[in-house]
């Protein structure tokens, strides 16, 4: 369970950025970070927990690597939130500009290692996902399937919480249609965003 007090810190692309404001730590966005805070405040209002957001719609790897000692180290979270890996994919498919499995491996490993280095902030590695809405969407797994076996290697290999998208989407859209939760495969609907905060909240509790 997370600590009182504390401050949880979101990274990551558009999927986390969700419009966030870039002047106020208290406007989240529209995105599973703002729903994450809402159901923290209701689920534990004794806990005094501040939530922050420094996604940055467009970002791979690199970029979250190159800003990660101020949008991360100097803000001193108890907890980091990381979802990258998307567009380090699709720059292959709309701009051909691909990032190799291990350079978009050792990039990531770089940020952890830098995280872990001397403090105690606890890490979780957001799975990245597609939600197979057509077969220019589906054919991108190909490429990111590379990146989700990274991500789910590091957490192992540092101990980290990890938490699969992907194949909790895809069990969702055995329920509803995939553009239920992202209408272009790759950016939630607000019931996406609903199920990642869910989903998010039971990791720690």
């Amino acid at each position: 369970m997370l600590q009182n007090n504390a401050t949880v810190l979101f990274q990551g692309d558009s999927v986390t950025d969700a419009g966030r404001s870039r002047t106020s730590d208290e406007l989240l966005g529209n995105g599973y970070p703002f729903y994450v805070r809402s159901l923290l405040t209701s689920n534990h209002p004794d806990l005094a927990i501040q939530v922050l957001n420094r996604g940055i719609s467009g970002n791979r790897a690199i970029d979250l690597l190159n800003r990660w000692d101020e949008d991360c180290l100097l803000l001193k979270p108890d907890y980091v939130s990381i979802l990258i890996g998307v567009n380090d994919t699709w720059r292959r498919y709309d701009e051909n500009d691909p990032t190799a499995p291990e350079v978009f491996k050792d990039r990531l490993k770089a940020i952890i290692e830098k995280t872990l280095d001397g403090t105690s902030t606890q890490i979780v590695l957001l799975n990245p996902f597609l939600l197979d809405v057509n077969e220019k969407v589906s054919a991108m797994r190909e490429d990111l399937c590379f990146k989700q076996d990274a991500v789910a290697g590091l957490a192992k290999e540092y101990s980290t919480k990890f938490l699969d998208l992907d194949k909790i989407f895809a069990a969702a859209a055995k329920e509803q249609s995939p553009a239920f939760y992202a209408e272009d495969g790759v950016h939630p609907t607000q019931a996406g965003h609903a199920l990642i905060a869910k989903e998010w909240v039971s990791v720690w509790n």
